[in-house]
């Protein structure tokens, strides 16, 4: 059985706050426990009026405060924004308090605009030092060694599991090198999912951390009722994308009954074109569709998006895609990596 995880978008809707989407984020965690989803994970954004994620780590303390079992992560922190000391001790008092539960995935992109990113006081160059960054994170992270001077309190010997995110070659040519677990970001950025997974497990080494290759891989799955309310409740994340590439910082807003009236034919391809790893259905569909995916891709985990815009409707859609997978309340085998 393929484990299953969670990508939250801890949207900010037309009709739910800041506080309510951090509280709707931790009640969808107490329910993926009890649904036997392996990990819930929130990325770093910033200056996006729909996503309250961007203190990222704090987020995951509030989420992982609420459960008991689930592994709770960054996907992904996005290492470039900050220096590594401050992330060890951020993510080392996080597994101090969840022991065994912390998974910290990192990104190389800034998760914003470039005038944000000047705002963070960081620089577009500050991403060429990613693979340099990690590993100083990772030693931080690490037990004390003779001679070390500085030391990230209490981050020291937790070994904060790492995983390398991306959607390019350069990801997964990082994350086989250093011998860690690699997430795809196909949720939005699918075209190069095949050549990087091959690239991953084919360069592949050891390490202290994996001693085989292990991928994970992003997927948009919408489940309902009916194909056709699922397709309903879809047009909530095309309407996101078509605003994104307007340049405009929208809120998260409900579905639409006619999204053709939305978006231009080009909006439409570039927007269909970044959600290409979507399933859209009734259990039958996305069920079908699932099977079909993790075959095709070889996939030893999912991270499942449903970015809809009721959160009832989007814990149904939650409970279906579990209920379909087989998954149940036992933690499945891939908990550890």
């Amino acid at each position: 059985m393929t484990p299953l995880s969670i990508l939250d978008l801890v949207r900010i809707t037309e009709e739910t706050d800041a506080r309510g989407a951090l509280n709707n984020a931790r009640d969808l965690a107490i329910h993926a426990e009890s649904w036997g989803y392996n990990r819930i994970w929130v990325a770093e954004h910033h200056n996006m009026a729909s996503i309250a994620s961007a203190a990222t780590s704090i987020v995951l303390a509030h989420i992982a405060g609420g459960t008991n079992t689930i592994r709770v992560g960054a996907g992904g922190i996005m290492l470039p924004n900050h220096t590594p000391y401050v992330i060890a001790e951020q993510f080392g008092t996080l597994a101090q308090l969840f022991p065994g539960r912390i998974d910290l995935g990192l990104g190389r992109a800034p998760g914003t605009d470039q005038m944000t990113l000047r705002a963070l006081r960081r620089t577009a160059e500050s991403s060429d030092q990613f693979p340099q960054d990690v590993l100083e994170l990772q030693g931080y992270l690490a037990p004390m060694t003779s001679g070390q001077r500085i030391e990230a309190v209490p981050a020291t010997g937790t070994n904060v599991p790492l995983w390398i995110l991306g959607s390019s070659r350069f990801g997964a040519m990082l994350a086989a090198e250093l011998g860690l677990p690699y997430s795809f970001a196909s949720h939005f950025a699918p075209q190069l999912l095949h050549e990087a997974i091959r690239l991953y497990r084919s360069h592949f080494k050891p390490s202290a951390q994996l001693a085989t290759p292990y991928v994970m891989v992003g997927v948009n799955i919408i489940a309902a009722q009916t194909d056709e309310e699922a397709q309903h409740l879809a047009t909530t994340q095309q309407m996101a994308f078509t605003d994104m590439f307007r340049g405009r910082r929208s809120l998260s807003q409900p579905p639409i009954s006619d999204i053709e009236n939305y978006w231009s034919p080009m909006e439409k391809a570039q927007a269909m074109s970044m959600l290409a790893c979507s399933i859209i259905g009734s259990a039958e569909t996305v069920g079908n569709e699932m099977a079909s995916f993790i075959d095709e891709t070889g996939a030893d985990e999912l991270i499942v998006v449903s970015d809809i815009y009721d959160h009832t409707k989007r814990l149904r859609s939650f409970e279906i895609i579990a209920d379909v997978s087989g998954i149940n309340s036992v933690r499945p085998a891939g908990a550890s990596v």
